[in-house]
């Protein structure tokens, strides 16, 4: 069910000086920091060969990753996303296999501009799993 890894997502309390170690350090592609008023984040895309790396910053006193760095100060990885060919499809048959979906239980449409569900990080030993309609 699950396809490719689409991203790794780090919370990073310093967009600026994490974007430039991928990019001034690591010698990765980097894009322009991207708000996501909707998501409550600002995202920069890191492009390696294989997948990207989302580099996410609070926006706003009421992001999701605010509560997220409080418990991380210095960040950390967020969450993993994969792609799912049909993302109503893939939610129906995790919830018959007992996992969580957070929320309504219905897709948004997330930082790709595309249809987007997080999974319970308790039913995935502790990682928030993120799919995305391929």
């Amino acid at each position: 069910m699950l396809g490719r890894l689409n991203h790794v997502a780090i919370a990073v309390p310093d967009l600026e000086a994490a974007a430039g170690a991928y990019r001034d350090k690591l010698g990765a592609t980097v894009s322009a920091p991207l708000p996501q008023p909707a998501h409550g984040v600002t995202v920069v895309f890191v492009d390696v060969e294989n997948t990207r790396i989302e580099l996410i910053n609070p926006l706003g006193e009421n992001s999701p990753i605010a509560g997220f760095l409080a418990k991380n100060p210095a960040g950390g990885i967020h969450h993993l996303c994969f792609e799912v060919e049909d993302i109503l499809a893939a939610r129906d048959l995790l919830k018959a296999a007992g996992l969580r979906v957070l929320g309504d239980g219905e897709p948004k449409i997330g930082a790709h501009d595309k249809p987007v569900l997080f999974l319970h990080p308790k039913d995935l030993n502790g990682t928030l799993v993120e799919l995305q309609q391929a």
